[in-house]
């Protein structure tokens, strides 16, 4: 932030008495009462004394009987503050704009103008959405929202028919470069990429391409630096541990708050379709109702049609049924897993669970949405999850990279380097025509090569101990700890940008995703509308092909993929709609039949 944008200690009056009341309980953040006039609040109550520090002056803080400490302040928009408890000076959590970094100065602004800059749109039904998960600090080679704003890439990913772009978390987290779930302010907009109009001006580019946009949001952890609470409000935690740090308290009123007030800001102030909520099975709660479920309700009553989707590693349905009213989709790690092991062989880390069985268990991911459905295992140990098969295809998100499955790697690679073009190709037409919601990762959409490693700025001793977890998480890995990009080195996360090398196929990829997306949107979008006739079938044809049967009231789907060479294909009564490589080599076929065919 420019200096001049800043307001000045003697524009900084505090106002007299005691804070008025509002008509909502105030726990958390700065709010606009007037012109120019500001009510903050922090609950912290095992800290005696807070005071605020506007713009150089000291403002000492009320503290009421409910642990929050309030303060009301005259002072231009702009103005800088942050709070002091003893020694400690810490940024406002609930902070909407950062200036100098996590442990730097927030800022006082009304994005009431935001909210207001044009009508809400109305995004296009969950269930017809391609979406493309797009990291900012990499998805332009200056890494802001500016730079994403005016990027061809955005507007050719409308052209090629997706349909929504999901942003990796902004929320402010320590330095300049990172992947975002190291959040500590999980209000405000990393400054490193753009403040929050900059932010507005992509997602109005995105709106003005036809793209819906979600957000990624972190609220089952903080980051390890800059995270202030952990000193003037221990209530806000458990005692518990999980691999992150101490667990949240999300039976307190104010820390539901916290988190539920996070979620509708970024909606209405931003205009956002609708968020995508991390590790979900993280926000461990007791409280009736829980955390996710009253998140969700709370987001709906507000903001009906927003798109709310989860990362639920514990395979539960009820929250992802259209009857409950919550969630839209869970993201489908099963689809994934099965997937990458069938066509690459590995079986590390969480791979281990898909290694006795992945092309059975691709065929019933294909079948009901997620594999692991509480069954008995090959090793007879029983899987995670209830059955699935009951609901609507669009309540999973499937995909075939995403952050995670490069990431979570030694050197980032995406799947084609692993397995090469042709068998990723077709996998692109199974995921692009399967009647699930289908993920893209940025540069996915026309073969990028550009590797996705794990990276972030850290120094000293924070910086150690998250290269020892990485380590450990590659340590299973064939020499996972030796291949290991540098996390820390600038140079790692300029790897990530995957348009700046185009591989040598790229138009080939470009033609295959745009044919693909007009097949989904032309024909099979209209037949899934019309919902299941009877209950998928879906074959193993040989040591890696599969033939899938989708029977829809409006029609008969059948998809038959070979990701290796096979003697022969199926016979069917008609010319394939779509058909992509030949039986000489991985291929792909796609038929729509007449109804009960």
């Amino acid at each position: 932030m420019d200096d001049q944008m800043r307001g000045q200690e003697d524009d900084v009056v505090p106002l007299p008495g005691h804070p008025a009341p509002l008509q909502q309980p105030h726990w958390w953040g700065p709010r606009p009462i007037g012109p120019n006039a500001w009510s903050l609040a922090l609950w912290a109550p095992s800290t005696a004394e807070v005071v605020l520090e506007v713009e150089g002056a000291s403002v000492p803080m009320i503290r009421d009987e409910d642990g929050v400490h309030r303060a009301q302040v005259r002072a231009p928009e702009g103005a800088v503050y942050r709070f002091r408890a003893g020694e400690l000076r810490f940024a406002d959590p609930a902070s909407v704009q950062q200036w100098g970094g996590v442990e730097g100065h927030s800022v006082l602004r009304n994005l009431g103008r935001l909210a207001a800059r044009g009508p809400r749109r109305e995004p296009t039904p969950f269930a017809r959405q391609v979406i493309a998960e797009v990291h900012v600090g990499t998805f332009t080679q200056a890494g802001t929202f500016a730079a994403a704003a005016q990027a061809a890439e955005l507007r050719r990913m409308a052209e090629l028919g997706i349909t929504a772009i999901e942003l990796l978390p902004i929320g402010q987290f320590p330095g300049t470069r990172g992947w975002g779930y190291d959040s500590v302010l999980p209000y405000a907009p990393q400054d490193s990429y753009g403040g929050p109009e900059d932010l507005a001006a992509l997602v109005d580019a995105a709106h003005e391409a036809g793209m819906a946009v979600y957000l990624d949001v972190v609220f089952n952890h903080f980051g390890p630096k800059g995270n202030a609470l952990a000193e003037v409000c221990p209530e806000f935690f458990r005692d518990e541990e999980n691999e992150w740090g101490h667990k949240i308290d999300y039976s307190r009123p104010p820390v539901r708050a916290f988190y539920i007030d996070c979620a509708l800001h970024w909606l209405r102030h931003y205009q956002l379709d609708g968020l995508r909520i991390d590790a979900i099975q993280e926000m461990e709660d007791d409280s009736d109702p829980p955390i996710d479920e009253e998140l969700a309700r709370r987001i709906r009553e507000e903001f009906p049609q927003a798109h709310l989707v989860a990362e639920d590693s514990t395979n539960r349905v009820a929250p992802y049924d259209p009857a409950a009213g919550l969630y839209d989709a869970s993201w489908d790690d099963d689809y994934h897993h099965a997937l990458h092991v069938l066509l690459t062989g590995e079986s590390f880390g969480y791979y281990d669970d898909f290694a006795p069985q992945p092309l059975e268990d691709l065929c019933v991911a294909l079948r009901d949405g997620q594999a692991l459905q509480g069954q008995v295992r090959p090793d007879g140990s029983r899987a995670k999850g209830e059955p699935s098969g009951h609901l609507p295809p669009a309540s999973f998100v499937n995909f075939n990279l995403n952050h995670d499955q490069a990431g979570n790697r030694a050197q980032g690679e995406r799947l084609v380097s692993l397995i090469g073009a042709e068998r990723a190709m077709v996998a692109h037409a199974l995921l692009l025509t399967a009647p699930y919601v289908p993920l893209l990762f940025m540069g996915e959409e026309c073969g990028a090569r550009a590797p996705f490693p794990w990276f972030a700025d850290y120094e000293g001793e924070a910086a150690e101990k998250m290269r020892e977890g990485r380590e450990k998480l590659l340590s299973d890995q064939p020499g996972g700890v030796e291949k290991m990009l540098d996390p820390f080195d600038p140079a790692t996360a300029a790897l990530a940008w995957p348009y700046g090398d185009p591989a040598p196929d790229r138009q080939d990829w470009l033609d295959l995703t745009r044919r693909l997306l007009r097949l989904r949107h032309g024909v099979l979008s209209p037949l899934f509308q019309w919902g299941r006739e009877t209950s998928p079938v879906v074959t193993a044809t040989g040591p890696q092909a599969i033939v899938a049967d989708w029977r829809f009231r409006a029609g008969h789907l059948r998809v038959a993929a070979a990701f290796q060479p096979t003697p022969a294909e199926p016979q069917s009564p008609s010319t394939p709609l779509f058909e992509l490589g030949s039986a000489g080599g991985p291929w792909f076929r796609l038929w729509l039949l007449p109804e009960g065919s």
